[in-house]
């Protein structure tokens, strides 16, 4: 199949034709559906971790293994462990005045959903939202990256062994492809990427009202605390930037660091990389940088911090071109573009901070992050940040692995993205809660009815509503419509 325009004006057509025709699935269905899913991860985990490092140039392939193909094989474990608790209507309770009726709430499939996926994680942000939407009842039609061609190759055929196109579509292409697909009149859209192109996704589903879920990214925060192990944190912190070659939307950002302990943090830092990775040229297991404009950036993100007085430390030399090893960035102030953009790549700026009302101040004043990240061991702390900081997710002494939870919802807040498509929280976000409510035939909903003002209306108002409050003014509206004069 092509990737053209009409090829996917055409599936979209059958998919809807289809949840039409089968506009509830029922458990058994979705189930085997969701194993089926299940066993082609596992059978094609060697095609899809080489496909992604192809794309890469070079992926770990342990990296491309446990996030894009063991994540969401955990996932359909967990969604098949409560899909019939999920998809049971849920018994709520009328209002008083209704009470002998019954009242619940009913999960629908919402029909088509559309699934966009990013390029650093291109089988997890497409497979993800797909597991949900399958176990949701959904159909699903696949945005794959335009740099993620063999990715997408392998994905399509994977899928085409298990569902037919009715159920699950993958398409590639580019641009002009990507908004054809968001003009859709989709009943949800999932999309992953940056808060800009984010915004035109919105506004072209907004055409449709069709709702969507945002996973944006932005710039997450690692506060080191006074009462954290130095050493440990760096470990953590220098895994995360090091990880997919720091393009991941959940990577730590920066580094908020109690300021007598930079020096400290920054050697703790670069000996952890140096470490994990001691000849990143070398190593199948350290990813590249994806492309050559991506790797142009982090020489212009470093050249203007130096230009504007920061001090880079090295990890070490990478290979000139794509192989990028983690830069710790000391000195940094706001007008510097590692401190305004996301930084998406083995760059790390470590920011002074002596005090968690300092930290909460320097977060709480810029755009909502996707994750947040504590070190340390003062509860107290742990509660406020968890409190009064709004982010997508937190780890509290590691990074990410909250992302790894299946009964968790992962999503941003603000500017990091709009709802989740995981957990009880993403199946709810991608079927419909229908509100049911069964009246006895026997309940005297004649009550309700004109003519009104009678005596038993009367008491019914008295009882649900109570006594007006003779004190105030009666001629307010006749004081209102004085001064109002004619045009």
């Amino acid at each position: 199949m092509k990737d053209t325009i009409e090829n996917l004006n055409a599936i979209f057509a059958r998919q809807r034709t289809a949840s039409l025709e089968n506009p509830y699935p029922d458990l058994e269905q979705r189930k085997r559906d969701l194993k089926a899913v299940r066993v082609a991860l596992r059978r094609y985990q060697d095609r899809l971790a080489t496909a992604m490092s192809d794309d890469f140039g070079r992926r770990s392939e342990f990296e491309c293994k446990m996030l894009d193909v063991m994540f969401p094989a955990l996932q359909i474990d967990h969604a098949l462990s409560r899909l019939k608790r999920w998809m049971k209507p849920q018994g709520r309770r009328t209002d008083r005045m209704f009470t002998t009726n019954r009242a619940k709430v009913v999960y629908q499939p919402k029909g088509v959903v559309g699934v966009i996926a990013a390029w650093n994680f291109p089988i997890v942000e497409a497979v993800g939202p797909m597991i949900m939407a399958l176990a949701a009842g959904n159909r699903v039609i696949i945005k794959m990256s335009e740099y993620s061609p063999r990715s997408t190759v392998v994905l399509r055929e994977m899928l085409a062994e298990i569902v037919p196109l009715e159920q699950v579509a993958v398409f590639g292409g580019g641009v002009e492809l990507a908004q054809a697909f968001a003009s859709l009149p989709l009943d949800h859209i999932v999309f992953t990427g940056s808060p800009a192109i984010g915004k035109e996704i919105m506004r072209a589903a907004s055409a449709n009202l069709t709702p969507v879920t945002l996973e944006l990214g932005g710039k997450s925060p690692a506060i080191v605390s006074g009462s954290a192990s130095i050493a440990a944190a760096a470990r953590s912190i220098a895994h995360g930037k090091a990880f997919n070659g720091g393009q991941a939307c959940v990577a730590p950002d920066y580094a908020l660091v109690p300021r007598a302990r930079i020096d400290e943090f920054v050697a703790a830092a670069v000996g952890a990389f140096q470490r994990m990775y001691p000849d990143p040229v070398n190593d199948p297991n350290y990813t590249s940088i994806a492309s050559d404009r991506h790797a142009s950036r982090v020489r212009e993100l470093l050249a203007d911090a130096i230009e504007k007085g920061a001090t880079v430390t090295s990890c070490g030399p990478g290979d000139g071109q794509r192989i990028v090893t983690m830069q710790v960035v000391t000195g940094v102030t706001p007008e510097m573009r590692v401190m305004q953009e996301e930084i998406f790549n083995p760059i790390l700026p470590v920011v002074p901070c002596d005090s968690l009302d300092e930290a909460i101040r320097y977060i709480t004043a810029r755009p909502r992050p996707l994750a947040l990240y504590y070190f340390g061991s003062d509860a107290g702390e742990v509660r406020r940040l968890t409190r009064d900081v709004h982010s997508g997710g937190m780890t509290i002494n590691d990074w990410a692995w909250h992302v790894f939870q299946g009964d968790l919802p992962f999503g941003g807040s603000g500017n990091s993205g709009i709802g989740s498509w995981r957990g009880p929280e993403g199946f709810r976000a991608l079927s419909h809660g229908k509100s049911v409510l069964t009246m006895n035939r026997w309940f005297p909903v004649h009550l309700f009815r004109p003519p009104y003002g009678t005596r038993i209306q009367r008491l019914i108002a008295k009882i649900f509503l109570g006594h007006p409050d003779h004190s105030l003014p009666s001629d307010a509206c006749t004081r209102l419509t004085d001064t109002v004069q004619p045009h």
